[in-house]
């Protein structure tokens, strides 16, 4: 079995403004830690958060084409009766998909 080489790490430079990087100088220091490692940190989060978004709008394109091909759904009624009763601790199936 072959195993993939780490992905080595790609040097970049960023321009921060003063201000900001004033407030990232202060906020290592608090935390004990480096601007450059608060910096990862927030691409990471910020690259995985919009990564979740885009997957959800995926989602929610797949859907949309769905009802368009097949016209089945739910209406808002049915849809909040059953949330209603999951809520209440039912444990009701979903209802089924119409025209």
């Amino acid at each position: 079995m072959q195993t993939q080489a780490p992905l080595k790490a790609l040097s970049t430079s960023i321009k921060i403004p003063g201000e900001l990087r004033e407030r990232l100088q202060r906020l290592a220091e608090s935390r004990q830690r480096t601007p450059h490692a608060l910096m990862i940190q927030a691409i990471e989060n910020f690259v995985s958060r919009e990564e979740k978004r885009e997957a959800w709008r995926q989602e929610g394109i797949a859907a949309w084409e769905e009802y368009q091909r097949t016209g089945l759904h739910l209406t808002n009624a049915e849809a909040k009766e059953w949330l209603s009763q999951l809520a209440a601790g039912d444990n009701v199936e979903p209802p089924k998909c119409h025209i």
